[in-house]
């Protein structure tokens, strides 16, 4: 009897440890709970400011669209709501229509690492005039983006060897073009889409958006240009489709691709424009040749053309930077780069094609050099072989010999191989371009200029060559 006494002693002490242990468990979760809650409210009301304060845009309304009668062809009206901005810089402040905000820059370039000299002992002498003496030239800082902020833009010029002057010189190039540029948006009297494709890079390059404050209706209505041209001819880009319009087609694509990408960093919308840039793309991809090139006027069969191949390739390189889904948009870009190299010859220069008996063509083998660094990097074997060529054979002298389509070109390529061959490049051309800028801002016609297009064509090409301290391609990396 007295177990029995004692055993229910126990029973009851355990139970009363156990209810001790169920209120101290429950307060906890009761105050853990709490803390929940309130972490959960705090953050809410973090996410509820942050909507309020506008990073790179503000709404005001979308656009209405007005629908031509003739074709599908629609043009996009835009409220304009303006605040301060430095010239030719800083944050965008024309809101076409807003769709989402983002703190990045405009990430279409990755910029070149500049940490290499290519090495005096591999033919970089004075063969090139000024020489390529001298050890590395240092890595660039800061990411690509920063094209978009004026201070940043200064920064990056000293780091690579540019100058105040660069950044005047840019400027006063823009306001020529804005001031040339047509009421309907559009450069030139032949081959318009083109021009106002290399136009339209220029000021990208620069930064400059539809709501740059002194730019933006330049840029706005250029886009637009081309994106009607693009409606009203089922995807495809041009002004006269009897001329090489392929040469219009690439460069207005790859000018779109990149005017997509600002829009999407920035947070405004252009109607069409992505519709415009999915088609444009395509129809580049759909329409290359059995070996690997585009022709005129998108023939087939097998023939080779380094320099119409050299604008696709760039344009299926800024279609990548915009992560829209293209089909077979890699298989294109294996068989450009390897027409282009069946097209290079044991010198290291790049042909036109593969039936001329010589040593290069020194634009073609700056536009092939550049396309192998874009898409397979800096330090591709056959795009440092187009160096080695083209340091023993460019000049550049405005006054006498300066192929500006070659320069194009190989001021890119050149700020991609970096070291030492870039220091003594730059060296030869910067000054040269800027002190022959005609003081309207624009440029003429050097002897040598092959193929120009004109006074506005001039211009965009030497804009985008100063432009190339911070508006890189994306030579490396992707």
């Amino acid at each position: 009897m007295s177990r029995h006494v004692k055993s229910s002693k126990e029973v009851l002490a355990w139970i009363s440890a156990q209810r001790r242990v169920t209120s101290i468990s429950s307060v906890m979760i009761a105050l853990l709970l709490m803390l929940l809650i309130g972490i959960m409210l705090y953050l809410v009301n973090l996410s509820i400011q942050g909507k309020d304060i506008p990073q790179q845009v503000t709404y005001l309304a979308p656009p209405s669209v007005e629908i031509d009668d003739d074709a599908s062809q629609q043009k996009a009206k835009v409220q304009v709501a303006r605040r301060p901005t430095p010239p030719g810089g800083g944050t965008p402040s024309k809101i076409i229509s807003a769709v989402t905000t983002s703190p990045v820059a405009a990430p279409t370039m990755v910029e070149p690492v500049l940490d290499q000299s290519f090495g005096i002992d591999e033919g970089f002498g004075s063969d090139f005039g000024q020489g390529f003496g001298g050890g590395d030239f240092g890595n660039v800082p800061g990411g690509a983006g920063k094209r978009c902020n004026a201070d940043d833009r200064l920064a990056r010029l000293a780091a690579t060897g540019g100058s105040q002057e660069c950044e005047t010189a840019v400027i006063n190039a823009l306001r020529y073009l804005t001031k040339s540029q047509s009421k309907e948006g559009f450069w030139g009297e032949k081959h318009r889409c083109g021009i106002t494709g290399l136009a339209l890079l220029a000021y990208l390059g620069h930064c400059e958006t539809p709501g740059s404050e002194e730019f933006g209706d330049s840029v706005f209505n250029a886009t637009v240009y081309l994106i009607d041209r693009a409606m009203k001819n089922e995807g495809r880009i041009f002004d006269d489709q009897k001329g090489p319009w392929c040469y219009e087609h690439a460069i207005a694509t790859y000018a779109l691709c990149e005017s997509y990408l600002f829009s999407r960093s920035f947070g405004y919308h252009i109607p069409n424009l992505e519709k415009v840039v999915q088609g444009a793309v395509q129809w580049i991809i759909d329409s290359q040749n059995s070996v690997g090139s585009w022709g005129y006027q998108y023939q087939g069969g097998g023939r080779y053309d380094t320099s119409i191949t050299a604008w696709h390739l760039q344009a299926l390189k800024a279609a990548k930077a915009t992560d829209l889904k293209f089909p077979k948009l890699q298989d294109a870009v294996t068989k450009g780069l390897k027409s282009l190299v069946d097209a290079q010859k044991p010198s290291g220069g790049f042909g036109y094609d593969l039936g001329r008996k010589d040593e290069g063509n020194l634009p073609l083998t700056g536009a092939g050099v550049l396309c192998l660094q874009q898409h397979n990097g800096q330090r591709d074997f056959d795009a440092r072989k187009g160096i080695a060529h083209i340091a023993k054979n460019s000049r550049f002298d405005f006054k006498k010999s300066a192929n500006l389509y070659e320069h194009y070109y190989v001021s890119q390529a050149a700020m991609n191989e970096g070291g030492a061959f870039w220091k003594s490049y730059n060296k030869m051309f910067r000054d040269q371009l800027i002190s022959n800028q005609s003081p309207d801002g624009s440029w003429p016609n050097p002897p040598g200029n092959k193929h120009s297009a004109g006074t506005v064509y001039n211009t965009a090409l030497a804009t985008l060559m100063l432009e190339v301290y911070y508006r890189y391609l994306p030579g490396t990396g992707n």
